[in-house]
């Protein structure tokens, strides 16, 4: 298994260029096709009293600026490549919702790069929300860019938050490329309570699956008081891990998918990559 494709969502923010750069590298790393994918987004249209007769303007010039917007970023994607001397890329700019675009183009690639959205920016609890229905609803693992990373990827200490659920497998397996590079795999497993160990012996079954993968990784039971999403932080900064690997939760709520504690704790908190996959 490798990545033979990546895409990389493309806008006007300020994190764009780190996460193409990330994009980039990974698409030299694994010798991929890589593509940026730049979505227009809808008309913000405006519902003052009054404001009907402008309607039709308003809309025309605000959907001229956001095909525009792209058009820039997809101008600006092709340049960053062009400079990496990529030899294989390709730009699309695509006309409709951001989180529907990018949900639905992720299903024909091999791993999404996105970023964490800036809490300082206006408009960051919206980015938020479009960030989390990508995640939910796209098909492929996704890798997310703390909105301070600068550089490319770097593949040394990777950690592993296992929970023994579907998500966390499958968050592994999708990162198996990835794991494979690393120097040192930490295999981590945390509680709030002691268990007589039985959480570390099912924990070496998935150490011993990873070892038949090809991965070398430390298997580790931790209790902790802290919450998990904190939990895991903390011990990717005292171990200084390059890149969290996670499954990405979510629970029901009327008829939406909202993000579990955990997921939602390390989207608005990251310090370093996380892939995550649903």
């Amino acid at each position: 298994m490798t990545y033979r494709t990546v895409m990389v969502g493309l806008d006007g923010a300020p994190t764009c260029a780190a996460r193409t750069e990330v994009a980039i590298h990974l698409a030299q790393d694994f010798d991929a096709h890589l593509i940026g994918v730049a979505p227009t987004g809808l008309v913000d249209l405006p519902a003052a009293p009054g404001a009907a007769a402008l309607l039709g303007v308003h809309a025309t010039s605000a959907w001229l600026l956001l095909i525009e917007q792209a058009e820039e970023a997809t101008g600006n994607f092709r340049a960053r490549c062009e400079a990496a001397r990529l030899p294989s890329f390709e730009a699309i700019t695509d006309e409709g919702p951001v989180a529907t675009s990018l949900a639905g183009r992720a299903h024909c690639t091999d791993l999404v790069v996105m970023s964490q959205p800036d809490p300082t920016r206006a408009g960051h609890r919206h980015e938020l929300s479009t960030l989390e229905q990508v995640l939910l609803h796209g098909a492929r693992p996704t890798l997310l860019v703390p909105c301070t990373h600068h550089g490319p990827l770097r593949m040394r200490r990777m950690l592993i938050g296992w929970d023994e659920s579907r998500e966390a497998v499958r968050a592994m397996t999708d990162a198996l490329p990835l794991l494979r590079r690393a120097q040192q795999v930490l295999l981590a497993h945390w509680r709030h309570e002691p268990d007589g160990g039985r959480a570390l012996q099912r924990l070496h079954s998935m150490h011993q699956w990873l070892a038949f993968q090809g991965v070398d990784a430390q298997p580790q039971d931790r209790v902790t008081t802290l919450p998990i999403g904190e939990a895991i932080l903390s011990a990717a900064c005292d171990l200084d891990t390059d890149l969290i690997v996670m499954g990405a939760y979510s629970h029901p709520r009327w008829s939406e998918l909202l993000f579990g504690g955990t997921s939602s704790a390390l989207l608005r908190t990251m310090t370093v990559p996380v892939l995550m996959s649903h």
